[in-house]
């Protein structure tokens, strides 16, 4: 609700703003993961449990502006998190997405990030056509602690 009916004037990136505060905040920001050079957050307004964004710490728009180890980061950790989603979530399968550009759908189009999103069999149903609405069953706290516990266990390497 926040997000609704808050001030959407900010000029500065809503991704920048979030990993510039302190590690304190991470819970509060659902960032699940800062490494070297990348950092994975949940996306606030999921299409599926467990969908997550995974970001370089520079603000550049597009996977080209990447330095190589930075886009050998963001990989490994899009592969990391796949591996862990299929532990603790048993996804039948992913749909990892980058939008570059608000005429190729980014809705945040000048901070470069991939989606990540698992999917299960029948995980779509009649509530997006009809209303424009998700059902999502795990409140995102649920999803973050579950993740998060399994991170701390056995961290990703970048």
């Amino acid at each position: 609700m926040q997000y609704i009916v808050g001030n959407k004037t900010s000029d500065s990136c809503v991704f920048c703003r979030m990993i510039a505060q302190e590690e304190e905040c991470d819970r509060r920001n659902y960032i699940l993961f800062r490494g070297r050079r990348v950092f994975a957050v949940l996306n606030l307004y999921p299409y599926n449990n467990g969908h997550l964004m995974i970001l370089p710490y520079e603000h550049l728009a597009s996977l080209e502006q990447l330095s190589p180890e930075t886009q050998a980061d963001v990989m490994h950790l899009v592969s990391y998190f796949i591996r862990l989603m299929r532990r603790c979530m048993s996804p039948a399968g992913f749909n990892v997405g980058i939008n570059l550009g608000k005429a190729a759908g980014a809705g945040i189009d000048d901070h470069v990030h991939v989606h990540l999103v698992p999917r299960w069999d029948g995980d779509t149903n009649f509530m997006p056509v009809i209303s424009e609405t998700r059902v999502i069953p795990e409140w995102l706290d649920d999803t973050y602690g579950k993740l998060v516990s399994l991170i701390k266990e056995s961290p990703p390497s970048c």
